[in-house]
């Protein structure tokens, strides 16, 4: 499966840049950089590495426990042509999530950002949109929240924590990546939005 495929690959490169810096500053998405040398290779290239073991085994647990749903789902829509366009959604949300980042610090050499957060917030909210009544469990808490309600509160979280901008925590990727988790397959499919909706209503 792809999902695999895309695990065991960011795990490799990530735990290869752990110990190599050179390897790692040249893959990380620093927007000032990629103004002045034109290196856009880095809008994708940062979504595989990672700042740490905990970084790493946090967005690929997610990317596991949800994209081989979301990887099954495109393979039921769109037949042969789904698992393409899986992996096309999840390199895409790398791109599109990192865009207001780079708008917002294209002049700040002091910024930089690394990991799939961006695209594992997009496959997460693909999985939301085809399940919305499916239950996430956050950390230790034993009760599950519809997938629907924890996607507001997390976009509402993300929204908000970015423009606090208190912590080292990529929210503009969280949040950008999320909308193109919904937004794309819409646009490949747009009656997923009504079979969505009526899910809830049917069933809350």
């Amino acid at each position: 499966m792809v999902t695999y495929i895309l695990i065991a690959t960011i795990s490799l490169v990530s735990f290869a840049s752990f110990n190599r810096k050179d390897y790692f500053n040249n893959l990380l998405f620093n927007p000032a950089i990629i103004k002045e040398k034109g290196q856009w290779y880095r809008f994708l290239t940062h979504a595989f590495v990672h700042a740490n073991w905990e970084h790493l085994i946090f967005n690929m647990l997610t990317l596991f426990f949800f994209g081989v749903f979301v990887e099954n789902t495109f393979t039921l829509l769109f037949d042969g042509k789904g698992i393409f366009i899986y992996l096309i959604e999840f390199l895409l949300a790398c791109i599109v999530s990192s865009i207001p980042s780079y708008l917002k610090h294209k002049e700040n050499y002091s910024y930089s950002a690394v990991g799939a957060s961006g695209a594992v917030s997009a496959i997460l909210f693909t999985s939301i949109l085809f399940n919305p009544l499916n239950k996430i469990y956050i950390f230790f808490i034993p009760i599950g929240i519809p997938a629907f309600i924890f996607g507001i509160l997390y976009l509402a979280y993300s929204a908000y924590m970015s423009k606090r901008n208190i912590d080292n925590i990529g929210h503009d990727a969280h949040f950008w990546g999320a909308v193109f988790g919904i937004v794309f397959p819409l646009v490949l499919k747009f009656e997923l939005l009504a079979d969505c909706i009526n899910l809830i209503k049917n069933n809350f």
